[in-house]
């Protein structure tokens, strides 16, 4: 007899998949006679794998077009997308005999709520489980790749970001990569795809190598085994969160309450908004544009002294 199938919804980019890690694995854990198929990016597959909550994979993209590969008649189906009819309508396409979702049988969209916190609760109100049975924390979610052949003790500066309103100007990483090496700093310049160009003016005014040809498994080596992470709100900071990378995080439209990581001192957060920008915009959002380098210098600094304070005994 085949297992009964979970067909779950997420068809966005790195950071996104990172922050509903612990809703894949409280599924994961509160179904374990389920098959549970995941509809993403075929791109994070070797990610999703890696973290050990999902059976397979089919092609879903952020536009939400047909989910022409994914099974029909699941026994339930999950929207951990969004909070609109459009991803509610393309599970329900799917004839599953339960959907899961925001504002669907009762359970509530609540826009200030940290973001994997929010997928957690749903699959919580959804499934019924008792309240304090989630975990939710990116911290962890996602293991060390084991045969991954990655550097260590690098500087990581990562320029790339989803839209324009989230990246840093190109000048002021060249500026903190030329002054993070004159104090002993191994920096390299990691990027996506659509910002390799970036990523090379910048390696390229400040004087340092530029690994922008990583699959996303060799990335995540990099990122845990990493001295330091400088990153703009986006996917790689969620990785130096999971791992415990120290890092310094530059927050522009988005308010880090939502989307930044647990309040610990190795995770420096960077953020001069009101969190009412526009995350797609196409030009450096304003508040972003308030970091200047020193601020970000000083903020690694802080990261790095954290990491290595030593952990109070219990009761000192």
């Amino acid at each position: 007899m085949s297992r009964p199938t979970a067909l779950v919804l997420r068809a966005l980019g790195l950071g996104d998949f990172l922050t509903g890690l612990p809703a894949l694995a409280l599924l994961r854990r509160s179904l374990p006679g389920f098959r549970i198929v995941l509809a993403a990016p075929l791109v994070l597959e070797p990610l999703a794998r890696l973290a050990g909550s999902v059976d397979d994979m089919v092609p879903g993209a952020e536009s939400l077009r047909p989910l022409a590969d994914a099974p029909r008649r699941p026994q339930l189906a999950v929207d951990l997308h969004g909070n609109g009819p459009r991803s509610r309508q393309v599970l329900l396409d799917r004839e599953p005999d339960r959907l899961i979702a925001f504002e669907h049988d009762g359970i509530r969209w609540r826009p200030e709520e940290q973001e994997a916190a929010r997928w957690c609760r749903l699959v919580v109100e959804g499934l019924g489980l008792p309240a304090g049975t989630e975990h939710p924390s990116v911290v962890g979610a996602l293991p060390q790749p084991a045969d991954v052949d990655a550097p260590s003790g690098l500087t990581v500066l990562h320029c790339g970001a989803k839209s324009a309103a989230r990246r840093w100007p190109a000048e002021r990483f060249a500026a903190l990569a030329i002054l993070l090496r004159a104090h002993g700093h191994d920096v390299v310049i990691t990027a996506g795809p659509a910002e390799r160009d970036m990523a090379q003016a910048i390696g390229c005014a400040g004087r340092v190598p530029v690994l922008d040809r990583m699959t996303l498994v060799e990335l995540a080596a990099v990122i845990a085994r990493a001295r330091l992470v400088i990153s703009g709100d986006t996917g790689v900071g969620h990785l130096a969160t999971n791992y415990a990378t120290p890092s310094v995080l530059l927050f522009g439209p988005v308010s880090p309450l939502i989307w930044g990581p647990p309040p610990q001192p190795r995770h420096q957060v960077l953020w001069h908004g009101t969190g009412d920008g526009d995350p797609h915009g196409g030009s450096p959002d304003p508040a972003l544009l308030a970091i200047s380098v020193c601020e970000v210098a000083g903020a690694a600094a802080r990261a790095e002294r954290a990491a290595l304070a030593p952990v109070a005994a219990f009761g000192s």
